[in-house]
């Protein structure tokens, strides 16, 4: 089974767009086509982010719905404590914590709409895909 880690912004794109590529990506998840792995790093930017207040200002997310979402992740999800630290990404510091989770639990694939990682495209034999690619990958394995 495919070992996958989902950047924040896959996560966050899918709450806020419910038919777009990254929930269906997330549907995938829950289909168990994939295994999905966190990190507490992980974890803490998509609550960070999803408490912006911008995003809070338009979306109005509630506050339980986003407890809920991690609780979810939280328990469903693998979740590992990544040993190493990786400095690849000097431009966007907290895209390394995405590699080191992938490092740390023997990744195959990192999904991402930050450009940061999308730009390193292959770290140490893990796949950084765009959700499209993900997605269109996911359907070739069908």
């Amino acid at each position: 089974m495919l070992r996958v880690v989902l950047d924040a912004n896959v996560f966050i794109s899918a709450l806020l767009s419910p038919t777009g590529v990254p929930a269906q990506i997330l549907r995938r998840w829950e289909e168990k086509t994939f295994e999905l792995i966190v990190s507490p790093a992980i974890l803490e930017e998509l609550d960070r982010v999803l408490h912006y207040p911008k995003l809070q200002e338009r979306y109005h997310l509630p506050g339980e719905r986003i407890g809920l979402f991690l609780r979810l992740l939280r328990g469903q999800a693998t979740v590992v404590m990544p040993a190493v630290e990786i400095n690849r990404i000097g431009q966007a510091p907290i895209d390394n914590r995405y590699l080191e989770c992938a490092i740390d639990a023997c990744a195959h694939i990192i999904v991402s709409g930050d450009r940061h990682l999308l730009q390193v495209g292959e770290y140490q034999g893990i796949q950084i895909l765009a959700p499209a690619g993900f997605m269109a990958l996911l359907k070739l394995e069908e």
